[in-house]
């Protein structure tokens, strides 16, 4: 994966609104890497004026995964 600590990042950055399946996170990264994990299946598509993006259950699971990979001790 190119990139992997940007997503390892979003789980930082992510929330969960409550009755809302998925969680959300602050888009200021790279477009390009954004474009990469929305083609993943990670995150909806960063292209708009929302300053967020929706994470999808796979790219909550893949996110915490890539953190304590990355950044655990």
């Amino acid at each position: 994966m190119k990139n992997p600590r940007t997503m390892a990042l979003l789980y930082l950055v992510m929330w969960q609104e409550r009755g809302v399946p998925f969680g959300q996170a602050w888009k200021g990264f790279d477009w390009a890497t954004m474009d990469r994990l929305h083609e993943k299946g990670w995150i909806s598509d960063p292209k708009g004026k929302a300053k967020s993006v929706g994470v999808t259950p796979e790219g909550l699971k893949k996110s915490e995964e890539l953190f304590r990979k990355n950044f655990a001790l």
